[in-house]
């Protein structure tokens, strides 16, 4: 499965050692992330920091583990796909229409626990819990061997 992750769910994964962090990094699903929503991560650095009581190197290291598990989605990908996205949650939240435009360029779903992407109907959206859920039936599948 193809799974667009939102900011909030990355930040989640950056400040704990939590679920989030390990699903992203245990599981074989491609996860995706829009290049130009980068700069979001990095404005929140601070935040992150101050919520996490780590260092900046230990922010860094974080950061780069994730992404070795996350493939970005560049502009050109997002570009014909945005009227559409602005369309369907652009008047609800006009921050996540790149990550609207992201699944679609991909044929992904949403990785949020936002209710706004709830709102709409033309992207699936899965939250944490599902995440959950799902992650928790293959440890019970594959356990059998």
């Amino acid at each position: 499965m193809k799974i667009i992750l939102d900011t909030n769910v990355l930040l989640s994964a950056l400040i704990r050692d939590s679920i989030t962090r390990h699903l992203i990094i245990s599981l074989n699903d491609s996860f995706y992330y829009p290049a130009q929503s980068f700069d979001e991560i990095l404005r929140n650095k601070n935040e992150v920091l101050e919520k996490a009581g780590f260092a900046e190197q230990e922010f860094e290291l974080i950061l780069l583990t994730l992404f070795k598990h996350i493939y970005l989605v560049k502009s050109e990908e997002l570009k014909p796909h945005l009227k559409r996205a602005n369309r369907i949650i652009g008047h609800i939240h006009s921050n996540d229409v790149v990550f609207i435009a992201a699944a679609f360029a991909k044929d992904a779903v949403v990785w949020s626990n936002d209710a706004h992407f709830q709102k709409q109907k033309e992207i699936g959206v899965v939250t944490t819990k599902d995440m959950i859920k799902n992650y928790k039936k293959l440890i019970e599948k594959f356990s059998q061997y």
